[in-house]
C-alpha cells in the first residue's frame, strides 16, 4: 500500500492512529492528508465496475468513510493494516446502504457491481451489489474469516500479504481462505441468476 509519499512511514500512521483512539482529534487532518491517497485507491477499487452514471464517486466514498472511521468512539486501532481493513468495510457498508436507498426509491434493479473474472464466470459479468452482499452475508455466516478475506480483496483492494498482517495469520491460510471464498461465491451468484 502506497501512502501519500515515500517519508510516510507506517509506524507514523500507527501513531496517529492510537492518538485518534485515545480522543485526541487534533490528529484527524494529519492522519487524513497521510492515509487519503491509500483511501481513495480502495474507493476506485470498490467503484470500478459501477456504471459511469454512478451518483457516488470514489471522492464522496473516501470522504464519508472516513468520517465514520474517525467517529468511532473507543476504537482500538492496531495498526494501518486494521485501519485500511476497517475502512473497505465501510466503502462496502456505504456502497450496500446507497444501493438498498436507491432500490427504495426506483424499485428497479438497483446497483451493479462486477465481480473479477475468477468470480464471475458468466458472459454478463454485472451483478447487482445487493445480491453480493446477500451472498457474502451467507459466506460470513458460514465462514467469517473467509468472508473479511473477500471483503479486504474485493472490496479493499488489498493485496494477499495485507490482508494476511489485518486479519493476523498467514499468507498461504489467506490464499487458501481466497480459493474457498471464490468457489463458494460463484455457486452461490450462479444459484441467484438460476
Amino acid at each position: 500500500m502506497s501512502e501519500s509519499g515515500p517519508s510516510v512511514l507506517p509506524s507514523d500512521i500507527t501513531l496517529l492512529l492510537q492518538k485518534l483512539g485515545k480522543g485526541d482529534g487534533e490528529v484527524a487532518n494529519e492522519l487524513a492528508r497521510l492515509v487519503y491517497e491509500e483511501l481513495h485507491r480502495i474507493a476506485d477499487r470498490a467503484m470500478r465496475y459501477e456504471r459511469p452514471d454512478h451518483t457516488l464517486q470514489p471522492t464522496l466514498l473516501v470522504n464519508e468513510a472516513f468520517v465514520k472511521l474517525i467517529g468511532q468512539r473507543k476504537a482500538q486501532w492496531q495498526n494501518r493494516a486494521q485501519f485500511y481493513a476497517v475502512a473497505a468495510r465501510a466503502i462496502r457498508r456505504i456502497l450496500v446502504d446507497h444501493a438498498r436507498a436507491r432500490r427504495r426509491l426506483k424499485r428497479d434493479l438497483g446497483l451493479r457491481v462486477t465481480l473479477d473474472h475468477s468470480i464471475a464466470e458468466t458472459s454478463d459479468r454485472a451483478l447487482d451489489v445487493l445480491v453480493v452482499d446477500e451472498v457474502l452475508g451467507r459466506l460470513e455466516a458460514a465462514a467469517p474469516r473467509q468472508a473479511r478475506v473477500v471483503e479486504l480483496r474485493y472490496f479493499g483492494g488489498l493485496e494477499i500479504d495485507a490482508i494476511a498482517t489485518a486479519l493476523d495469520v498467514s499468507s498461504a491460510t489467506v490464499k487458501r481462505d481466497w480459493t474457498f471464498a471464490r468457489a463458494f461465491l460463484l455457486r452461490e451468484l450462479q444459484a441467484s441468476r438460476g
